[in-house]
């Protein structure tokens, strides 16, 4: 059989795959079994934030795969405690839980909220239209779309949902029961959304008001990919708990929820737990991550190569007025909402040899490696640009 008659008949049909048979990435560049070269402008959805084969990630893995893969989280492991202190020293939180992906973080953000509140009598959490936290059953009860949520109720109670940046919507569903909110700076699954900074001062005017948490997804926007180490500070918030995942562990299954002084000693042994969050090898390839990011300056340059993408999505906006409605989005983190469904343009794309994504049916998501050139730029709004002029 074929790859995709083998794929068909052996897994659950939850994806809908490209394709594309993958043999090997190395920097920039995806290399399938076809023989074609394709340069990756979206990174495994984020999470490949060094691009392929970074030589510091495939080390460290080797290096603490040598000395053990796993050990019981009653133990004392110097990776966790390793990475637990950069990333303490990037964003100002002091305390760390390492789970195994986003989704999972938001499970444990929930229950950290709820457990908060437990004796203050605060017990809804407040959740955003539009917004993705993931698949499992809390982080569904704290979204809004059918395509994720039809068939799978009833969901947790005491949810409360607003219209994102309706400063309006929000004070209706904020009361003296809120315990948290938990918000998506940037939108990612939305179509690259951002706050509005009039909404964000109304979310901290409320907390200042009713004392709830505020819970800041940075699963998608964090660790520099907006230009900054966390996207909320571009928004002069400053959250209780923020929730990291997908670039962390370098392409291994690695998640993480950072906790300021409001929440630091709420959590005490055996209430919250998981057998493989915090692996050794995925803390190894996440030490090898923050650093690079840091050492290398990767931050401003992902400011500087947001501007030039963001800049060159903006000409193509003017240039194809019926075609293009907005462009969006801060350092590599951007959207093109187009006036009609994307999927055909990415194929198209494809077809030129470059990888983007469609999300939220018309918006084209561009989340390129921290280490794109501004010739990979050049080439990529080069050949979208031949792509709308044709299409």
């Amino acid at each position: 059989m074929m790859i995709h008659e083998r794929e068909s008949a052996s897994l659950f049909h939850t994806y809908k795959r490209l394709p594309l048979e993958i043999l090997r990435g190395e920097g920039m560049y995806l290399f399938a079994k076809d023989g074609k070269r394709y340069l990756d402008m979206f990174s495994g959805l984020a999470v490949n934030a060094l691009g392929y084969r970074h030589p510091r990630i495939i080390a460290a893995i080797r290096e603490q795969a040598d000395r053990y893969i796993h050990l019981s989280n009653y133990y004392l492991q110097e990776p966790q405690i390793r990475l637990a202190e950069l990333l303490a020293g990037a964003s100002g939180f002091g305390r760390v839980f390492f789970a195994n992906s986003g989704t999972e973080t938001v499970e444990g953000a929930i229950k950290l909220a709820r457990k908060w509140g437990s004796g203050r009598q605060k017990t809804d959490i407040v959740s955003f239209s539009n917004a993705f936290h993931g698949r499992t059953m809390g982080a569904l009860s704290l979204m809004d779309k059918a395509r994720y949520r039809d068939g799978f109720g009833p969901f947790l109670p005491n949810m409360r949902l607003a219209e994102f940046n309706s400063a309006a919507a929000l004070r209706k569903q904020v009361t003296p029961a809120t315990a948290a909110v938990i918000l998506e700076c940037i939108q990612g699954e939305g179509g690259i959304v951002p706050v509005s900074q009039e909404f964000a001062a109304e979310v901290e005017t409320l907390r200042r008001t009713y004392g709830f948490l505020l819970i800041a997804d940075e699963i998608q926007s964090g660790i520099g990919r907006t230009g900054k180490f966390l996207a909320f500070e571009h928004f002069g918030l400053r959250p209780d708990i923020v929730l990291l995942a997908k670039p962390i562990g370098g392409g291994l299954p690695l998640g993480a929820i950072l906790g300021g002084p409001a929440v630091g000693d709420v959590f005490q042994p055996g209430m919250h737990g998981t057998t493989f969050g915090g692996n050794p090898v995925a803390c190894a390839a996440g030490i090898a991550v923050i650093e690079e990011i840091q050492n290398a300056g990767l931050i401003a340059h992902a400011a500087a190569m947001g501007k030039l993408l963001l800049d060159g999505l903006e000409n193509l906006r003017y240039r194809y007025p019926d075609l293009v409605k907005e462009a969006r989005g801060y350092g590599l983190m951007a959207g093109l909402q187009l006036s009609r469904e994307g999927e055909k343009v990415t194929e198209a794309m494809r077809d030129r040899g470059i990888l983007i994504n469609c999300t939220n049916t018309t918006v084209l998501r561009f989340l390129p490696p921290l280490i794109v050139t501004p010739e990979q730029i050049a080439e990529t709004l080069d050949a979208l640009n031949e792509v709308l002029r044709t299409n």
